[in-house]
Parts: structure tokens; C-alpha cells; sequence
């Protein structure tokens, strides 16, 4: 068996030097870290935002018995959340991996070798003295050639000094929480997307009842018109007018029932399944808004948002990321320990005397690897400082779309009150021109307008009714509600 070398001298002095030269590395590198997150902004006055809209699950926000099985169907076949949910099994094996890089490895090891010696070298001529000597018996004279045989376990090691193991640990374990984030942030998505859908087949379906109502209507006008034509009270003109007015509607109901089909499609791929009609609840125009719409401070709600959590999470795991790159100017120690059994005579393999034990300490500093080393730190601050600057950027984005979904909320309440009135309006003008067509104080041209205004006011209004419900929707996921 060979023995083994070691160097002796000041160790201490050489250890002192390894270390002195990675400082002096990381300094050369050295690159400003990150403010903390809760720096980058202010928290702006406002109410109090405990109690709000995003902390409403969902199933209590939509109350639309329909609509809620239509999102639970989606959350358990969506193709998208399907994928998400593996990307957060292969993080979760990531992080785990980087968890027992702490540990020390342990292998079983059956390792076998056969050496010849020379006679004219070290282990050929101390081996042939080592034969002759009185003090060994005849089993352990060394034969030649010799086997060498081991069998037993081996462990290695690394000790985290400057604690690399555990920033990547930690990096991992954040980028392990993004992608659970980005499956929240998914859920969010789809949820508001299936809803917005709903909302639109609602009102196309509400349109194309209004259209049925109006053809109806322009049906029995344009009989009544022909009528009053072989009485001789009506033009040729009149009837004809009358009769392209019921063509055009006749025309937007086959344009509603195109857009009914596509709108069904896109919500059947959401749900992950076949073209098939949806099931539809309550009227559109008799709903009221989803949830009880309370908001807080943006500033405070945006750490609901998942998106923001992602940023967050990604930012830490930089940070971490960073902390590893320095921690590879520094010398690493590494301990192998081993036991087993070790012999060169199979008769005495697994004798206790030949029980054999050892360790091995070693430091490896990158002396000659500082190009690598260097260029590796200044790729972690790079994307260190790209992940400050996208944690920035989505907070900026966050900020923008609360406060704007929130004025555009008021703005489409005050407008749908208008057009509320304005359909009256136009309703009771369709009662006067008629009265006066039939007291000759008007003519059809004034009936046929009234009668597409009020068309054109019941179709702008149930659109009305829907866009307010999509801003509702908007502002729960703004505010990061719809993943619970």
C-alpha cells in the first residue's frame, strides 16, 4: 500500500495568503447591492386596506352559481396550469438539491487494483527488504504483482465557510417560491379571463334578444305600414324604408350569433375542452356588481399582487446568487473521510486487522482561475441589478393599473347612469312619434330614426353593463384577488 505524501511547513501562513488573495479579488469586482424592496416606493394616506377586495376568495366574489363552476372546471383543466404545475415540481427539486448539497455524501466503495513493481524503484526495492524482514509473518509478505482490494464507504464533504452552499440554497428556495407565485399569478389570469368571457357571451346573448325584440317590433311596423300603403296613406318609399330598416336587424342577428359561437370557443379552450355551449346564469342587465368594491392604498395592495411576488422573489434570488459568486474568490475546504476493509490477501479481507480509516482534509483557493471567478461576479450583479430594475418596473406597472382601473371604474358607473337615461328617453320618443304619425304630425322617417336610436341605445347599454362588470373583474386582479 502506498503511503501517503504530505507537504509540511506553515500551512497557516499559506492559508492566511489564499484567503487574502480572494479579498483582494472581490474587492477588485466589488458592485453596489440593491436597495431593500420597501425603498423603492412610499406608502401613499389613504383608507385602510385590510379589509378589501383582493382578500375576497373568488367563490365570493363571483356570485354567479354558473360562472363559479365554469372557473373551477378551468382551474382543474386549464392546459396552462397544468404546465405551470410541473415547472414548480422541477423548482421544488432544485431547491431540494441545493438543501442537501449541505450534507455530507456518503458512497459505498468496492475498488480493486494490481500493481507490479519494478525492481530498480521505491515500492520495488522497499517491498523486497520489507520480505525479508523477521518482524512479518508469512501471510503479509507483500506479493508481486500485488492486489489491492477495498471495499467499504467513503464521505465527502465541503464546508461552507464563506457560506456559498447556503446562498445558493437560498437562491434556490426563492426561485422556488417565484415559480409557485407564477402559477398564483396564472390562476389570477384565468380566473379574470374566464369571467370576462362569461360576461361577454352574457351580452351577446342579451344583444341577441334585444334584436329578436327589435325584428319583432319592425315586423308588425312594416305589416302596418304595407296596410296603411293599400289604404293610401303610405308611400311605396315608407314601406321600403321600413323594409331595410328589418333587413339591417335581421342582419346584426346573425352577426351576434357569429360572435356567440367564437366567444363559446375561446371559453371552451380555457376550460380545457371540446366546443360545447356554456350554460349561462342570471340576466346580464339584472346583475349587480361582483363582490363589494373596496380598495386601499395601492402602495399597500401591490404585495397581494402575485406578480409582485414574483419580482420580489426573483430579486432575492439574485441577491443570493450574488453572495455565492463573491464566496468563490475564498478558499474551499473539503473533508473525505473513509472506512472499510482493505487487504491484499483475500483471506484476511475482512479480518478486524484489516479494518482500515482514514480522512483528508484539503483548501483549493482560485489562484490561476480569477478571470472565471471575477467574470462569474459581475454576471451575478448584472443580473442582480436587472432583477432590481425589473422589481421596479412591475411595481411602476402595478401602481398605474390599480389607480387606473380604479378611476375607470367611477368613469363607466357615471356613464352607464347616462345611458340608462338615455334609453328612456328614447323609449318614450318612439311612443310620441308613433302618436304623432297617427295624428299626421309626423312622418315615418321620424319613427324609423327613434326606433334604431332605441336599438342602438339598448345595444351600447347591456355594453355598457358588461364593461362595467370587466372593469370590476379588472381591479380585483389588479389588486391581486382571484388566486385564493
Amino acid at each position: 500500500m502506498k503511503p501517503r505524501m504530505m507537504i509540511k511547513g506553515h500551512w497557516k501562513w499559506w492559508l492566511v495568503l489564499m484567503v487574502l488573495m480572494g479579498c483582494k479579488a472581490a474587492r477588485e469586482v466589488a458592485m453596489p447591492e440593491r436597495a431593500r424592496p420597501a425603498a423603492v416606493y412610499t406608502r401613499s394616506s389613504g383608507t385602510d386596506s385590510s379589509a378589501t377586495l383582493a382578500d375576497m376568495p373568488w367563490q365570493q366574489f363571483f356570485t354567479d352559481t354558473f360562472l363559479v363552476k365554469l372557473i373551477d372546471t378551468a382551474l382543474a383543466a386549464n392546459p396552462d396550469l397544468k404546465i405551470a404545475t410541473q415547472r414548480i415540481e422541477m423548482a421544488q427539486a432544485q431547491a431540494a438539491i441545493a438543501r442537501k448539497a449541505l450534507l455530507p455524501s456518503v458512497g459505498g466503495v468496492v475498488s480493486a487494483g494490481v500493481d507490479r513493481f519494478a525492481l530498480y524503484t521505491m515500492n520495488g526495492v522497499g517491498n523486497f527488504d520489507l520480505n525479508k524482514s523477521n518482524n512479518i509473518t508469512e501471510d503479509m509478505r507483500v506479493p508481486n504483482p500485488v492486489t489491492d482490494v477495498f471495499v467499504g464507504v467513503r464521505s465527502q464533504w465541503e464546508v461552507d465557510l464563506w457560506g456559498r452552499l447556503k446562498s445558493q440554497r437560498q437562491a434556490a428556495q426563492a426561485r422556488f417560491l417565484a415559480t409557485t407565485e407564477g402559477r398564483n399569478l396564472i390562476t389570477t389570469m384565468l380566473v379574470a379571463e374566464v369571467a370576462n368571457l362569461y360576461y361577454e357571451l352574457q351580452a351577446l346573448y342579451y344583444e341577441l334578444d334585444v334584436i329578436k325584440k327589435n325584428i319583432e317590433l319592425q315586423t308588425n311596423e312594416l305589416e302596418v305600414v304595407k296596410a296603411q300603403k293599400e289604404a293610401g296613406r303610405a308611400t311605396q318609399l315608407a314601406v321600403q324604408q321600413f323594409q331595410a330598416q328589418l333587413l339591417n336587424t335581421q342582419g346584426l342577428n346573425f352577426l351576434m350569433r357569429q360572435g356567440i359561437v367564437l366567444v363559446e370557443n375561446q371559453l371552451n379552450l380555457l376550460l380545457g375542452r371540446h366546443p360545447q355551449p356554456i350554460n349561462l346564469g342570471i340576466n346580464l342587465m339584472t346583475q349587480q356588481l361582483p363582490g363589494q368594491l373596496k380598495y386601499g392604498v395601492p402602495a399597500n395592495l401591490l404585495s397581494r399582487r402575485p406578480d409582485m411576488r414574483i419580482a420580489e422573489y426573483n430579486l432575492q434570488a439574485a441577491q443570493a446568487d450574488v453572495k455565492a459568486a463573491r464566496a468563490l474568490f475564498y478558499p474551499s475546504l473539503t473533508i473525505t473521510p473513509y472506512v472499510g476493509f482493505q487487504a491484499f490477501t483475500p483471506a484476511q479481507m475482512f479480518d478486524i486487522t484489516s479494518m482500515a480509516a482514514g480522512a483528508l482534509a484539503g483548501l483549493t483557493a482560485p489562484i490561476f482561475q480569477q478571470g472565471r471567478v471575477k467574470g462569474q461576479y459581475k454576471m451575478a450583479n448584472a443580473a442582480n441589478m436587472e432583477a432590481l430594475l425589473q422589481y421596479q418596473k412591475t411595481l411602476l406597472q402595478g401602481v398605474n393599473e390599480v389607480v387606473a382601473e380604479i378611476k375607470g371604474l367611477e368613469f363607466l358607473s357615471e356613464a352607464y347612469k347616462l345611458k340608462e337615461k338615455e334609453l328612456q328617453e328614447l323609449t318614450e320618443a318612439v311612443s310620441t312619434s308613433r302618436d304623432l304619425y297617427v295624428a299626421g304630425y309626423a312622418n315615418y322617417l321620424e319613427i324609423i330614426t327613434a326606433q334604431r336610436g332605441v336599438l342602438d341605445a339598448e345595444l351600447q347599454l347591456v355594453t355598457r353593463k358588461k364593461e362595467l362588470f370587466q372593469a370590476g373583474i379588472r381591479l380585483y386582479r389588479a389588486l391581486g384577488g382571484g388566486w385564493r
